[in-house]
């Protein structure tokens, strides 16, 4: 189990000596109120005080549950820096437990970590004629995390995306990224710090697009992972093929290239109860630098949208985020 008692003790008190509540002990009850969906300082001291006997199994809170007033004055006075660097600790030390849990279990497998881009909800119509604020997120859907975000300087996601990369140690991991990403310097930067790479490849890339289209033309269907769901009016099939391709790494000059993949999308609404007209299908190509069977190249793509739904949504709808100056606006 993570420990959780001294969690924030890095963390600099900027109150006065004589304050009630220990420093640790107010942040935790605020990141455990804040996760159960409390969002103004008001929610976290009702939470305190909801919670109360379950809390005091983590930490003491001697004088009873923290006021409102205390969190706010708090959080006014907290440096930024000293607490992001505890909340980093903390985000490595939970993701640690998690995979010594999975692998307890009998359930490790390699991580996926998504890249992807996105303006703050807004931003377009708040910057007016400047530039909008724009983040590329490094997402862990198996944790449910965000590794790390930098700001897309001039909109460039490419080069934010490989300030993030620098940044992670991703051996045992599988990072994913749409084809605004499925580039050489990209695929090497990930190879470099450990990793392995699952990039979509679209026409941008030219001869290699032109020659995975010609590897995979007559793909048999023997052969292809399937996956089929029904959800939300809409009935989704996707399928999935694998081929080697041991010298293409260097007849295409793409770092670590052994593998191409190939996912067929159909979608059609079940709007009323009965199937409406199907979408085209939808055929892309992700270039691997190792070779997955066909099922973890469906998992992959399904966990890599999942920043969509489980972290932009949530930051959007649950938090309410608006774009205010600086990176910080992201975790509001």
């Amino acid at each position: 189990m993570l420990e959780v008692q001294g969690l924030f003790s890095a963390v600099p008190d900027p109150r006065a000596a004589n304050a009630r509540h220990p420093l640790d002990e107010v942040l935790l009850v605020a990141l455990a109120a804040t996760l159960c969906g409390a969002q103004t300082c008001v929610d976290i001291a009702t939470f305190a005080r909801a919670k109360l006997p379950l809390l005091r199994r983590f930490v003491r809170l001697a004088h009873g549950a923290p006021s409102h007033d205390t969190f706010s004055r708090l959080f006014q006075a907290l440096d930024p820096l000293a607490f992001e660097a505890a909340f980093r600790a903390f985000m490595a030390a939970f993701a640690e437990a998690l995979d010594k849990a999975a692998s307890e279990d009998g359930r490790a497998d390699r991580c996926v970590v998504a890249l992807d881009g996105k303006s703050l909800r807004g931003a377009v119509r708040s910057a007016g004629r400047s530039t909008p604020l724009h983040l590329v997120t490094a997402w862990t859907a198996e944790q449910r995390l965000v590794l790390a975000q930098r700001p897309a300087r001039n909109c460039s996601e490419v080069t934010a995306a490989r300030e993030i990369i620098a940044l992670l140690d991703l051996r045992d991991t599988v990072v994913t990224a749409d084809a605004l990403h499925g580039n050489r310097a990209t695929a090497a930067a990930i190879l470099e710090r450990g990793g392995d790479y699952a990039l979509i490849v679209k026409g941008n890339r030219g001869p290699l697009h032109a020659a995975a289209q010609k590897l995979m033309q007559k793909a048999d269907p023997d052969e292809a992972a399937c996956t089929s769901q029904t959800a939300h009016g809409r009935h989704e099939e996707r399928r999935a093929w694998v081929r080697a391709v041991p010298d293409w790494a260097e007849r295409y000059e793409f770092a670590g290239l052994r593998a191409i993949a190939r996912i067929d999308g159909l979608r059609r609404s079940t709007q009323g109860g009965t199937s409406a007209g199907a979408e085209p299908l939808q055929t892309r190509y992700v270039a691997l630098s190792r070779v997955l069977n066909p099922a973890e190249v469906l998992r992959g793509v399904r966990t890599h949208w999942s920043i969509e739904n489980d972290q932009y949504w949530l930051l959007d709808v649950a938090f309410g985020r608006v774009p205010v100056c600086g990176v910080g606006a992201a975790h509001r």
